[in-house]
């Protein structure tokens, strides 16, 4: 093989690469909402399945946890912001007999009614809307607890979209989100993700209580809360 095609060769494996780095590994996210969203869209059916989430680990990371956080609170209202298939509503909601009220919202139209669709009745309780993160439908000081998870990597402008989750809850409200670490955070420059990254942007806007725990391999949750 000549020059020539070791140039063409290496041309096409690194357009390769862009290719899977950009629509696979990244979800779109260099190249758009649009871009993530329709790609959400198409690969709704499927995501559950893909993700392999159990109802016992969902429980006890997210629901009871969350649940345990509101136990004080008289008829909680939780928002969970890119719900995608429902798994946050889902994992508070069987808890038991939650006594307030789960809203979802996600870009995904398809993602919304596959949730739906998979879940059936248990869904049935909870107000899902088609929104964006980075202009939540809802009056300030509405949530009790705002969650988003396995997003803000995603997300072109992530410190907006935290804005406007601190916007909707509550003084005293718990936010639980989660931070992309470890090797696979090297893939999002310039996005929400790293070790400490999330936490100290917290901070930085006034958020207490701030604290990391960890949860999946290339995921760690943080909560914190509003005190004003």
């Amino acid at each position: 093989m000549g020059t020539t095609g070791l140039l063409v060769g290496l041309l096409l494996a690194l357009l390769a690469f862009a290719f899977y780095w950009l629509l696979v590994v990244t979800e779109g996210t260099y190249l758009g909402t649009g871009v993530v969203t329709w790609l959400y869209d198409i690969a709704a059916w499927r995501y559950d399945r893909a993700k392999g989430l159990t109802f016992v680990d969902e429980a006890r990371c997210i629901g009871i946890p969350l649940a345990e956080a509101l136990n004080d609170v008289d008829a909680p209202r939780v928002l969970d912001v890119a719900t995608g298939t429902g798994r946050v509503p889902l994992a508070v909601l069987r808890t038991g007999d939650f006594p307030g009220a789960v809203y979802a919202l996600d870009r995904s139209r398809e993602m919304l009614a596959e949730g739906h669709s998979a879940a059936g009745e248990e869904l049935s309780v909870v107000q899902t809307i088609r929104g964006d993160a980075r202009a939540l439908p809802y009056k300030d000081r509405t949530f009790d607890a705002v969650v988003c998870l396995e997003s803000l990597e995603f997300m072109g402008e992530p410190e907006m979209a935290i804005e406007e989750m601190v916007r909707v809850s509550k003084p005293g409200a718990v936010l639980l989100l989660s931070n992309r670490v470890g090797s696979d955070a090297w893939w999002f420059p310039g996005r929400m993700a790293g070790r400490g990254r999330l936490e100290d942007h917290l901070r930085k806007i006034g958020l207490e209580g701030v604290r990391m725990e960890r949860w999946q391999v290339h995921y760690d949750l943080v909560w914190a809360s509003r005190t004003s």
